[in-house]
C-alpha cells in the first residue's frame, strides 16, 4: 500500500452521534460500524425502528428476529436494500463461523439473506434487519471525527439487539467513563435549557 495512509480499523465499534451533530439523517444515532477502510466506510444506525414487521418483507426471517421485531432504518442510503447484522454468540471465540454469517468484530457478524434461515437458526442469539445503511466516502469519516461530529466507541452485543433502541443513545454514552457518561443527561432540546 504505497502511498495510502493506513485507515485502522473501526469496524465493529459505535459512531454516537455528538449533541453537535446538525443533519438530521443522524440526531442522536448510535450507528454500527461493519466495514471501514481506505474505501470508505459503512455502517447501520442501531436507534431507529420503522414500524414495518420484519414477518413482512423477510418473513422466513421473522420469528429469528429479536424484539422488537421490526425492521430498522440502517441509514438514508439504498433503503430498498435489507442487510442482516446477528449476534453469534460462540463467534466471538474465533470458533467456525456459522456458513451465511460473516465475522465484522467477535460476536457480531453480518448475514446473508439469501442463506436458509435454518442454517443460522441454531447458531444466532439475536438477529436484527435493517433496511439502508450509512455510508461514507474515503476519509469523509475521518474528517467527521476531526470536526467531533461523532464519538467512537466500543460496542457490546447488547447493542445490536436492544430491546429498546429509542434509549440506545444515552445508555451508550452512559456507560463511557469521565465527560462522555455527561453527555448522555444533554437535553433533548437544549433550548429549554
Amino acid at each position: 500500500m504505497s502511498g495510502m495512509t493506513e485507515v485502522s480499523s473501526l469496524a465493529g465499534r459505535l459512531l454516537v452521534a455528538t449533541p453537535a451533530l446538525a443533519d438530521p439523517n443522524f440526531e442522536r444515532a448510535v450507528v454500527l460500524l461493519l466495514d471501514h477502510d481506505e474505501e470508505g466506510s459503512l455502517g447501520v444506525v442501531l436507534n431507529r425502528p420503522t414500524p414495518v414487521g420484519v414477518g413482512d418483507i423477510l418473513g422466513a426471517w421473522a420469528e429469528l428476529a429479536g424484539e422488537p421485531g421490526v425492521v430498522f432504518q440502517g441509514g438514508p442510503v439504498s433503503l430498498d436494500s435489507a442487510l442482516g447484522v446477528a449476534v453469534v454468540p460462540g463467534g466471538a471465540s474465533g470458533g467456525r463461523a456459522p456458513l451465511g454469517w460473516r465475522r465484522v468484530r467477535g460476536a457480531i457478524g453480518l448475514v446473508d439473506l439469501e442463506a436458509p434461515p435454518e442454517l443460522l437458526a441454531p447458531a444466532v442469539g439475536s438477529l436484527r434487519i435493517f433496511a439502508g445503511y450509512a455510508g461514507w466516502g474515503p476519509g469523509q469519516l475521518e474528517g467527521e471525527l476531526k470536526e467531533g461530529a461523532w464519538y467512537v466507541v466500543d460496542s457490546e452485543p447488547g447493542d445490536v439487539s436492544s430491546p429498546a433502541p429509542e434509549g440506545l443513545w444515552r445508555e451508550v454514552l452512559r456507560r463511557q467513563r469521565g465527560d462522555l457518561a455527561m453527555v448522555a443527561t444533554y437535553p433533548d432540546d437544549p433550548s429549554l435549557n
